[in-house]
Order: C-alpha cells, then sequence, then structure tokens
C-alpha cells in the first residue's frame, strides 16, 4: 500500500471556508440574544390622554383627565401640571394596555384653554389641550 504524503486531509482553503462560516453563525447567533435583551430594556412607555374634563361649582371645581397606557411598560406618572402649575399628586402606575383616570381639584374658568402635562418616571413628557366650557 502506498501512502500519499504529499496529499492533506484537508486543504487550507477549505478550512478557511469553515471556519469563517462558524464566525458568521456564532456572530449572527450573539447578535439575536442581544438584539432580544435590547428590546427587553427598550419598551416602550406611551400613553395618551384621551379627555380632559371640567366639572363642578363655585369652590368645589375638578378637572378629571383620562389616560391610557397604549405602550408595552408600565408608566409611573410623578408629576402633573396644568398651564405649566405643577399640581400637587401621589404618583401612580398605569400597567401596559390599560387607563387611568386622574381627578385633581383645580379652580378652572369657562372658555379659557388649559394645556395638560404629565411627566413620567424616565423623563418622559405628555401634553394635551383642552378648553373649559362656557356653559
Amino acid at each position: 500500500m502506498k501512502i500519499l504524503k504529499s496529499k492533506k486531509a484537508l486543504s487550507p482553503v477549505i478550512a478557511a471556508i469553515i471556519l469563517i462560516a462558524v464566525t458568521v453563525a456564532v456572530s449572527i447567533a450573539v447578535a439575536a440574544w442581544m438584539g432580544a435583551l435590547t428590546f427587553t430594556f427598550m419598551a416602550t412607555e406611551q400613553i395618551q390622554i384621551t379627555n380632559v374634563e371640567f366639572g363642578g361649582t363655585g369652590s368645589n371645581k375638578w378637572i378629571a383627565i383620562t389616560i391610557n397606557n397604549t405602550g408595552t411598560s408600565p408608566v409611573t406618572i410623578n408629576e402633573f401640571w396644568i398651564n405649566n402649575a405643577k399640581q400637587t399628586i401621589s404618583s401612580f402606575t398605569i400597567p401596559a394596555n390599560s387607563g387611568h383616570l386622574l381627578n385633581q381639584t383645580y379652580s378652572w374658568t369657562a372658555g379659557a384653554n388649559y394645556q395638560v402635562k404629565l411627566l413620567s418616571s424616565k423623563g418622559n413628557q405628555f401634553y394635551y389641550s383642552a378648553v373649559a366650557p362656557t356653559s
């Protein structure tokens, strides 16, 4: 039996191609795994103020704000402003795909325009403008 000493089991070119293919496959797997982690940490915080209602009479006037969390993570509201005046509230959390009704005592004026601002614990600001009824 004749042994060929000049022949190699695997040529260097084929070995290089296999090495590159394995490296690319591992890179794709790591990128997919990191992407999944990124989406977990970057859940969106999105709320909509869908309605502002004015009610009460005399010194017992109030404003009711309807808030819907349309994002993928719970939203904690820390601050509430009306026309650039910070209102006193206790912070509250709205679960994803849920709503909340915020009632606030506020002496509003008929026919006046009011800008509502909510500030979340992540620093996001959400605005809504409404006009108080005239009657």
